[in-house]
């Protein structure tokens, strides 16, 4: 079972079971970003969590295997055309040289590590319109000099 196989057969589980994303990631004990990352093919997951979706979803026996696969993460270089998805880009593109240079700024030369990181999604309710609240964070790496 290859990851796309796996991400389609997670997808249709999670919908014939009627659950959330986050309603897994309770059950498993993790978190529903990096739950949902792994069940889409971009995160390995380890064996625990891995033993309990199974059972959770009922998934074919060699699902095992591929959640605890290491991914290759890449992804297309086209501009997404899925609107979410699309804000988001145009986000790092209008304003990743602002938080560039604001991270740099505070911190020094160097990078956000997305290896050690926790993102989350929350709801803040406002009577103009719901806001959607993405949280990142990540350790600094600071380039080295040799």
């Amino acid at each position: 079972m290859n990851r796309e196989e796996l991400t389609e057969t997670i997808v249709l589980a999670k919908q014939a079971k009627s659950l959330t994303w986050e309603a897994i990631a309770d059950e498993l004990g993790v978190g529903k970003v990096w739950l949902t990352s792994a069940c889409l093919g971009m995160n390995s997951m380890p064996e625990a969590p891995a033993d309990k979706l199974c059972a959770l979803l009922e998934l074919p026996p060699e699902a095992k295997a591929t959640l605890m696969s290491y991914p290759t993460k890449t992804w297309g270089w086209d501009v997404p055309q899925d609107p979410l998805i699309y804000r988001l880009y145009e986000i790092v593109g209008v304003y990743g040289d602002t938080l560039k240079e604001v991270i740099q700024e505070q911190f020094g030369d160097g990078i956000m590590s997305a290896i050690d990181f926790s993102m989350d999604v929350d709801k803040e309710e406002n009577p103009k319109g719901d806001r959607v609240v993405i949280t990142m964070n990540g350790k600094f790496l600071p380039y080295k000099s040799w």
